[in-house]
């Protein structure tokens, strides 16, 4: 799995990576995932987000404009 973290790295952006991490961990070995940030104005633009933070799965927006809750972040990657 291909996890994106989209943002041009203020703190809203920099929680959100934090709690993809923390979800990754938390999932342990259940997962394989590798975690990108993209930061640069024209990537972002490129994906479409309108609102950041963004986490995308397999290149699909899952989350924008808001820090996802670990939680959430658990059950959306358990889902993909």
């Amino acid at each position: 799995m291909k996890i994106e973290v989209i943002g041009p790295g203020c703190p809203r952006c920099k929680k959100t990576e934090q709690h993809v991490i923390l979800a990754l961990d938390r999932l342990d070995d259940d997962v394989d995932a590798d975690v990108e940030k993209i930061d640069k104005q024209m990537e972002i633009i490129d994906r479409g987000v309108m609102h950041t933070p963004a986490v995308a799965v397999d290149e699909e927006i899952e989350i924008e404009g808001e820090i996802p809750e670990v939680e959430e972040l658990v059950e959306l990657f358990r889902a993909t």
